[in-house]
């Protein structure tokens, strides 16, 4: 008698065929995404002025006090050492280090021996003189050492305003270039323009929710230790003899 032929059992496929949770996976395909850069970037104001004069200044400490090092005599090189260690700092502080950094948040002053982050809700306003300044709503100021004030700028901003000026008259155009229509030049100093630039975003976001916030003041202890264990060595030193 000829038995039915058994049913074949269907292949077991590998523990992980157990079909995944949609939870689990839809978290993981959240984990593998790159990470999204944001909307906006830091605009960054300088002075390359500083920065050229810092950089001139450290070629030649560190030439000198190298020198000092390989040929000195007796404390001399420990001398150069220290002074070393306290004169770097405070160059890079004060020629390398300030920078102001701008976004549609907030505000970030770098200065020679702090870091302050204001956001925008946080100030009052910024001010140009002698020296450019931002207050806070508290009535706290911080002067802007990244952005210098340039009486020569400003007096060639002028000359250049009043020539524009001259320019757009109908009979001087016809001797000088710069008829009316044409792109006028800059005309504000660059300093001023950065503060210009400033303020329009301050003014723009000053009640938007992500610029909200109190301010945040770090000090540079990377800058304030060095120089501090430099200036007591030296006074070591020279006391000693």
């Amino acid at each position: 008698m000829t038995s039915d032929p058994q049913p074949t059992p269907p292949e077991q496929g590998p523990a992980d065929s157990v079909p995944e949770d949609p939870a689990h996976r839809d978290a993981a395909r959240q984990d593998a995404k790159p990470p999204v850069d944001p909307a906006y970037k830091d605009r960054v104001h300088r002075s390359p002025a500083a920065i050229a004069g810092g950089v001139l200044l450290l070629a030649i400490g560190v030439w000198l006090g190298v020198d000092a090092l390989i040929r000195g005599e007796g404390n001399t090189p420990w001398i150069a050492l220290a002074g070393l260690l306290f004169a770097v700092p405070l160059v890079v502080a004060y020629t390398v280090r300030p920078a102001v950094f701008s976004n549609e948040d907030r505000l970030r002053v770098r200065n020679p021996f702090r870091t302050i982050v204001l956001p925008w809700g946080a100030i009052s306003g910024l001010r140009s003189g002698y020296s450019n300044e931002v207050f806070t709503q508290d009535g706290t100021k911080f002067q802007l050492w990244a952005i210098p004030v340039s009486l020569r700028g400003r007096k060639k901003a002028a000359r250049r305003h009043a020539q524009q000026v001259a320019s757009d008259d109908p009979v001087a155009s016809r001797v000088r270039p710069g008829a009316p229509g044409a792109t006028p030049p800059n005309t504000r100093d660059a300093g001023d323009q950065a503060m210009d630039d400033l303020r329009e975003i301050a003014e723009r976001r000053e009640h938007a929710e992500a610029a909200q916030g109190e301010p945040v003041v770090r000090w540079a202890y990377e800058i304030l230790g060095p120089c501090a264990a430099g200036a007591v060595l030296l006074a070591v030193l020279i006391a000693v003899g």
